[in-house]
């Protein structure tokens, strides 16, 4: 088994910190949504409920499959965040182009 050093945390750290800045984003957009700042539809609030399981049963799989196929930590970390962060990535930028269209 690999030694594990501080540095294999660096790849983990700055893709949550991504997750984190655009999870914001998203819900700040969405409240505004909500708020009638901008029109949003009532298929957003939808799927602000089954994205969340969706990416979570994807996120478990992954980190399942790296961890039996003997990953360390970090790449278990790394498999199960990126489900995660493609949707709030894709979220982000949908949202944005929806508020920029007005």
């Amino acid at each position: 088994m690999k030694l594990m050093t501080p540095f294999d945390f660096m790849a983990p750290a700055l893709e949550a910190s991504q997750i984190m800045v655009e999870s914001q984003l998203v819900i700040g957009l969405r409240l505004a949504g909500m708020a009638g700042f901008w029109p949003m539809s009532a298929a957003e609030q939808d799927r602000m409920m089954t994205e969340k399981l969706s990416a979570g049963m994807d996120s478990a799989q992954a980190a399942l499959r790296i961890g039996m196929a003997g990953g360390t930590i970090s790449d278990m970390v790394m498999a199960a965040m990126k489900p995660v962060r493609a949707k709030t990535s894709a979220n982000a930028k949908r949202l944005q182009r929806k508020v920029a269209q007005g």
